[in-house]
């Protein structure tokens, strides 16, 4: 059984994306998931470390330090204890926890070695404590890829964070292939290469066709195409992608000249069904009715607050 802290304040969401590394992802409190059979979580955007679950208790000290002692150790070498106040939902001193824990190890036979050690034991307290040995730790490089220092920017591109997350749920990873019909600058297409998949992203505009290009090239090596093409008419054979994710366009009106909206939405996700058996489709309203009328079922759907005017709607169709 393995121990998942979560990032961001939408743990549903999260546990979401972990489960497309993880089964059995339950989350067991704010901040907090377990999981099995976790694959790669190194490559997750809000899981922010994965461990080996040693127990769980009460929030407090004394309640930690007992599941420590009651549990069989098989390790040896040098160890770091680290504690932490998920969210800061309570009031436990995380330096007394490390250094208390810290000392039933030393009792054990580890040597403390807070730089470079063998193990690190996790402590991790929300509305419940959860100890574990550290597994995996997610790097946070998201930060350098911000849009606006991609060579190919436009107003309006979604953090890189979300990008990752969108492509998780979506199936991104090695020996997969995931398209973008409607990708823009090619920011979800990058955060799914990077995470392993082959993709494709096509874009009824040349201009953003070949800026998504720009920005796969720079930090892709290989394993990338972008075209102009539409996505009411995708120039795939059926069933030829893993998965399909894709921003629609936000406001009321589509930027196709004659085309509703509506129907370029719910054209697209007739073409995505054609191509593939998993999509993962957000906007700035609901999808739900478009996406059953072109054959999909919802399997759920996450309504993620962007700021005051803005909500971003996660549809995740099967």
């Amino acid at each position: 059984m393995y121990l998942l802290e979560l990032a961001g304040d939408d743990d549903a969401f999260a546990a979401r994306e972990a489960a497309s590394r993880c089964s059995d992802v339950e989350v067991i409190a704010p901040g907090m998931a377990t999981a099995r059979g976790v694959r790669r979580p190194e490559t997750l955007a809000y899981t922010r470390r994965s461990c080996r679950l040693m127990g769980t208790c009460e929030p407090d000290i004394k309640a930690a330090i007992a599941v420590l002692e009651a549990a069989g150790i098989d390790r040896t070498g040098t160890v770091a204890v680290r504690a932490r106040d998920v969210r800061g939902l309570t009031d436990v001193d995380t330096q007394a926890v490390e250094r208390q824990l810290g000392s039933v190890l030393v009792d054990r036979g580890f040597e403390v070695d807070l730089d470079d050690p063998d193990q690190t034991l996790v402590a991790l307290f929300s509305e419940t404590a959860a100890l574990g040995w550290l597994e995996t730790k997610t790097p946070r490089e998201f930060t350098a890829r911000k849009p606006t220092d991609k060579p190919f920017f436009q107003p309006g591109s979604m953090a890189p964070i979300d990008a990752r997350a969108l492509a998780n749920i979506a199936g991104a990873g090695p020996d997969t292939r995931v398209l973008d019909p409607m990708c823009g600058t090619g920011g979800i297409l990058v955060e799914a290469g990077l995470a392993g998949s082959d993709v494709v992203g096509v874009d009824a505009q040349w201009k953003m066709a070949r800026g998504a290009h720009q920005n796969l090239d720079h930090y892709l090596e290989d394993g990338f195409e972008t075209a102009r093409a539409d996505a009411t008419r995708l120039p795939f054979i059926d069933d030829s992608f893993d998965g399909v994710v894709f921003d629609a366009p936000y406001g009321r009106q589509s930027k196709i000249e004659g085309v509703s909206l509506a129907d370029l939405v719910g054209d697209a996700l007739k073409e995505c069904r054609r191509v593939a058996g998993r999509t993962v489709v957000v906007g700035d309203q609901p999808w739900n009715d478009a996406a059953e009328a072109a054959g999909w079922t919802v399997e759920s759907r996450f309504d993620r607050r962007v700021h005051g005017s803005l909500t971003r709607y996660v549809h995740v169709l099967v």
